[in-house]
C-alpha cells in the first residue's frame, strides 16, 4: 500500500481532480493527500513533508510524491510497488516520461555541476548540446533499468524506510532542486532507480522559462544547493557521477 501527495498553487480544479481520479482508480493507494499552497504558499518541498510525516506515522512502506500534471494508467501503480517489493535495496523508483505528444522526457540525470544548471538556462542551445547529452544520459538510450543519482521530483515513489534513514526534502528550498537533493541522499544508501517499463505522461510547464520571478526563484534555489553541497569541489559528485557513466556508457 502506498499514501500519495499532490502539491497545487492555483492549479485547475478539473487537473487535481484528473490526478485524484487516477489515484483513486487503483487499489494499492490508501490515502491521498492534496496540500493547497495558493492562501500560504510554503514551498514544494515543505508542502509534501507534511503528507510524507503522515506517512511515516502511519508505518505505510510507499509514498507517492506526484505532480498534478501527470496523467496514466492507474493498474501502473501496482506493478511498482511489486517492483519495489521484490527490490528492497531500492529506496525511490520513477517510471518512464513522455510529452503528451508521446516523445521522451530526459530525466535521468547526473548530479548537476554549476554549468549544467547556469549554463543551460542562460546559454544558446549550441554551446550546450553535447554537455546535455551527458547531463540527460542521452547516450543510454533510455530502454534499460537505471541506478542514477538524480531523477525527477514529477514522479517520485519512494520507500518511506529510506525517508526515515536520510530524511526528507529539505525545506531550504522553496522551489528547485528539492529532488535533486533528496534523489542524491538516498542514492548514498538505496539504489534509485529508473524503470522504463511504466510510462506516465507530463505536461511540463516549465514555468521558470516564462516568468521572471520563477527565473528568480530558481537562481537562488540552485545557489542554496550548490552552497549546500560544493560548487566545484564535490567529491561525492564526481564520483557518483562516474560510477553512472561507466556502468550504462555504451
Amino acid at each position: 500500500m502506498l499514501n500519495a501527495s499532490i502539491v497545487t498553487y492555483n492549479t485547475p480544479k478539473d487537473e487535481v481532480e484528473r490526478i485524484r481520479a487516477i489515484l483513486s482508480a487503483s487499489p494499492v493507494v490508501n490515502h491521498i493527500s492534496i496540500i493547497d499552497n495558493t492562501i500560504n504558499n510554503r514551498g514544494y518541498g515543505a508542502a509534501h513533508n507534511i503528507a510524507l510525516q503522515q506517512s511515516l506515522k502511519e508505518g505505510v512502506e510507499y509514498h507517492l510524491v506526484v505532480n498534478s500534471d501527470i496523467s496514466f494508467d492507474s493498474a501502473i501503480l501496482a506493478e511498482l510497488c511489486a517492483y519495489m517489493d521484490s527490490h528492497p535495496d531500492v529506496g525511490h523508483l520513477m517510471p518512464r516520461v513522455t510529452y503528451p505528444d508521446g516523445s521522451l522526457q530526459y530525466l535521468c540525470k547526473l548530479l548537476p555541476t554549476p554549468f549544467d544548471l547556469f549554463g543551460r538556462r542562460f546559454l544558446p542551445q549550441r554551446f550546450t548540446e553535447r554537455s546535455n547529452m551527458r547531463y540527460e544520459l542521452r547516450f543510454t538510450g533510455y530502454n534499460r533499468e537505471m541506478n542514477v543519482p538524480y531523477l525527477s521530483g514529477c514522479f517520485m515513489l519512494l520507500r518511506t524506510e529510506a525517508l526515515r534513514q536520510v530524511g526528507l526534502f529539505d525545506e531550504r528550498y522553496f522551489l528547485y532542486p528539492e529532488d535533486v537533493d533528496l534523489t542524491r541522499r538516498i542514492h548514498r544508501q538505496y539504489k534509485t532507480m529508473y524503470y522504463p517499463y511504466c510510462t506516465i505522461v507530463h505536461n511540463h510547464r516549465r514555468a521558470s522559462y516564462k516568468s521572471l520571478r520563477m527565473t528568480w526563484v530558481h537562481l537562488i534555489n540552485m545557489c542554496k544547493y550548490f552552497n549546500k553541497w560544493g560548487w566545484l569541489f564535490d567529491e561525492e559528485r564526481r564520483r557518483f557521477n562516474k560510477e553512472t557513466i561507466e556502468l550504462y556508457k555504451q
